[in-house]
């Protein structure tokens, strides 16, 4: 076939280790105190009882449609961990809620919680709004995670019976129903379980969920009046919100409930793949390309609105109502590393590494144990972490993505190996018959410097690709000490060579301090600079700078980079000057006809992925740009 649509590997979780500083650092906090804090809080709240099904009308605290998926992302967080870190302890705790929730499946094969004791007779009943197929592709990712993890396969048989069950409901044939799921999410799963077990019924039903889609007449409507309800009515104004409005293939942007809308995207991603569809692909491409040029923030958070908890219109993009939920941000990550295997361009890693070293890592404490749903770029003081949710699907879907982060880092294919994201890590390929083995140390995000060591025990031809990104002007190459010239091939620097054991490769990326501006159609940052270091975005927090942020004007170029040892944890921090209004004379006066007399003081930033560690107060990230010192810098020039 001309032209056809291939893919990297991904290297396997067992063959990726991160070794310390950074990464080892947030991985080692995931695994001793996030992962065993969403099961605990799991537990206390329920999520894990409502498998025992003994709840019964009248008692307190109903299992809610939802619960499920919290429990099987926490399941296939646990998955993840005991791929690259063994526990037996661990391991044992989820062969008992395996137990479990195979002892709640129905002869039939249906798998839910909440239907069987709460609402049996409505099974089916509202794809649009309850979250049966949304819970039941959680449950198949975990089951999937854990036999890759441990080779056990109790969970992977029960999914495939609830999925065997699932096929025989939904499809084209006159005896089924032609739904799909309101919340997606079991399409990208049901492409895990097929490539799992081989078993083709379960790609075909993630197609028919996808091309079903957006279909007329509109299966929601239809079900909506079997309900009795008048889809007229229907709270959510629009089939936008379910990415249903239209054809998948005749989609352009994105558009509704951001998390939905990613979920829906990787698994068309996958199935481009899958079926060679380049329509498919095609449409992916365009919306990736819409929501990272019109729609993302900095932070590389999506979703500007809490009413749809996704976006409204292009460079709508606020600050302080920014939504950016932490689950978008990750399900961000998800697609972008679908399309980065597909066409291997830098510019997918970028945005992936953007979410990921921002708003995601912003989503859980310096602690581990409290969070964040939502992740604005500015604050009064009134935005806290919070220990619990009543919509807790962010903290499991941190602990998952965390403790898969290997998956991320590396790929391969035939003699190429690509390395998409840096910090001192080990990794194990093989290529050409031979096992070669990339040590690579470093202390990025805090600088720029990669060092890689070949392990081979003999001589092995193969491509290294070094990705370099978007942020870095200025990079170089050398290979045992001799400078190389960069040859960059849409991002990475390609290195070809016959490798010998101990070839060393040094890769400097340069980090200066950055003033990012926002296109000029994004209002709310008119006038305004983001300062970025390397990967990092940095804000101003009152604990460091007191209070009325938003007054203060800054130069970006009077930041400089400094590592501090003692502040949360060890930052990177950036210290410089500002501009800030005096008070002087506004005592009794709300207006007035004098301008402020102005004082330059000293401020500190820190990556935006920290704040809210200490005591409450203000934030912010788009700062005032200092028009006068930048006029007087420009006279000076001239």
């Amino acid at each position: 076939m001309p032209n056809k649509i291939t893919t990297l590997s991904p290297l396997p979780l067992s063959k990726v280790k991160f070794e310390s500083d950074f990464w080892s650092k947030v991985q080692q906090r995931n695994r001793e105190v996030t992962i065993p804090a969403v099961w605990q809080r799991c537990k206390e709240t329920g999520r894990i009882d409502a498998w025992k099904l003994e709840w019964q009308p009248g008692m307190p605290n109903e299992p809610h449609i939802f619960w499920d998926s919290d429990v099987a992302k926490w399941l296939e967080s646990a998955a993840h961990s005991l791929a690259s870190h063994p526990d037996p302890a661990l391991e044992a705790q989820v062969d008992e809620l395996i137990d479990l929730i195979a002892s709640a499946q129905h002869e039939d094969g249906y798998l839910n919680t909440h239907f069987t004791v709460v609402k049996p007779q409505m099974r089916w009943a509202n794809l649009r709004d309850w979250h049966e197929l949304y819970c039941a592709g959680h449950l198949i990712e975990a089951a999937v995670a854990y036999q890759q993890a441990t080779g056990k396969r109790t969970l992977l048989e029960v999914m495939c019976k609830y999925a065997d069950y699932i096929d025989t409901v939904f499809g084209i044939e006159p005896d089924k129903k032609r739904g799909y799921p309101g919340h997606e999410e079991i399409e990208l799963a049901l492409v895990k379980l097929y490539q799992t077990t081989g078993e083709q019924k379960y790609l075909r039903l993630a197609k028919y969920f996808v091309d079903e889609r957006g279909n007329t007449p509109h299966y929601f409507d239809q079900e909506a009046i079997a309900r009795g309800d008048d889809p007229a009515e229907y709270w959510a104004k629009t089939h936008a919100y379910t990415q249903s409005h239209v054809p998948v293939r005749e989609q352009n942007l994105p558009v509704g409930h951001a998390v939905r809308g990613m979920y829906l995207y990787c698994a068309m991603a996958d199935l481009a793949v899958e079926f060679q569809d380049k329509d498919l692909l095609a449409a992916c491409k365009r919306i990736f390309e819409h929501t990272v040029s019109k729609r993302m923030y900095v932070i590389g958070g999506i979703g500007s609105s809490k009413a749809n908890e996704g976006y409204t219109e292009d460079y709508d993009l606020p600050n302080e109502s920014a939504y950016a939920e932490t689950c978008a941000a990750i399900a961000l990550v998800f697609f972008a590393h679908r399309l980065l295997q597909i066409e291997c361009d830098g510019r997918y890693a970028d945005v992936m590494e953007r979410a990921l070293y921002n708003n995601v890592l912003s989503g859980v404490s310096l602690a581990g144990d409290r969070f964040f749903y939502v992740n604005p770029l500015a604050s009064r003081g009134s935005h806290l972490r919070w220990q619990w949710h009543h919509c807790s699907c962010c903290p499991p879907n941190l602990t998952r993505l965390l403790a898969s982060l290997g998956l991320y880092a590396y790929s391969y294919s035939g003699s190429e190996i690509f390395v998409h994201l840096y910090g001192s890590s080990t990794a194990n390929f093989h290529v050409d018959g031979q096992e070669i083995r990339i040590v690579q140390k470093s202390n990025y995000p805090w600088d720029g410097l990669i060092s890689i060591a070949i392990e081979t025990s003999q001589s092995v031809q193969f491509v290294l690709a070094l990705r370099i990104p978007d942020w870095c002007r200025h990079a170089k190459l050398r290979v045992n000490r001799k400078n190389e010239q960069l040859r960059v091939d849409r991002g990475y620097a390609m290195v070809a060579r016959e490798w010998q054991n101990g070839d060393q490769v040094e890769l400097l990326l340069k980090m200066p301090v950055e003033a990012v501006h926002a296109h000029p159609a994004v209002q709310q940052n008119a006038g305004k600079i983001a300062l970025q270091r390397g990967p990092l975005v940095f804000c101003l927090e009152e604990a460091d700078n007191g209070k009325n942020l938003n007054s203060l004007a800054v130069n970006s170029s009077s930041f400089q980079a400094d590592f501090n040892a003692d502040l949360l944890g060890g930052t990177v921090v950036l210290q410089g000057k500002a501009r800030q209004p005096k008070l002087g004379g506004w005592a009794n006066a709300l207006y007035r006809f004098e301008s402020s007399d102005v004082e330059e003081i000293e401020v500190l930033a820190i990556p935006y992925f920290l704040w809210a560690n200490r005591e409450p107060g203000e934030m912010i990230v788009w700062l005032n740009r200092d028009m006068a010192t930048q006029s007087q810098l420009q006279r000076r020039a001239t």
